[in-house]
């Protein structure tokens, strides 16, 4: 037995023509689980500069530096869980949905809130005092924050 939108589907197929048809069944959500993974550190620019300008503490920089992140990502649809482990057992989660407020974690241990925001296939944060956005590109995660004009960002190779 057919479901009622698989019949409508099929009927818009006939007359529309297949391509018109998979355009209007897209779903409305952007990123269609593009996300989820498990991403491994493969390298970073600016980050002494960045993390200066965003006043993170000494001890912390020197933590942060080359330093070997595993972000894991879980997508379902428009939520969102982002967790990042951090050799020495450290692990920061974030948990949102799109377009709705949550709570976040920033790179210095500070909690705020924030709406995140899918703009053209990227997550975009804003932060106290960076933008961070978000995207898969050639496999890869790539997430660049920006502070005062200083760019920071980190690629990290997908591992599963």
């Amino acid at each position: 037995m057919l479901s009622s939108w698989l019949f409508i589907w099929i009927k818009k197929c006939v007359v529309l023509g297949v391509s018109a048809a998979i355009r209007l069944h897209q779903p409305h959500h952007q990123g269609n689980m593009a996300f989820t993974g498990k991403y491994e550190y493969e390298g970073d620019e600016n980050y002494d500069e960045f993390v200066t300008k965003i006043g993170l503490p000494s001890d912390k920089i020197e933590m942060g530096r080359n330093c070997k992140i595993i972000t894991e990502v879980v997508q379902n649809g428009n939520d969102f869980t982002w967790t990042q482990h951090f050799p020495g057992g450290r692990t920061t989660t974030n948990t949102f949905t799109i377009g709705k407020e949550a709570e976040m974690e920033t790179m210095g241990g500070k909690k705020f809130k924030a709406t995140v925001k899918m703009e053209d296939g990227k997550i975009v944060a804003d932060f106290p005092n960076y933008r961070h956005t978000s995207e898969i590109s050639g496999g890869k995660l790539v997430e660049i924050s920006t502070s005062s004009g200083v760019v920071y960002k980190r690629t990290s190779k997908k591992i599963a």
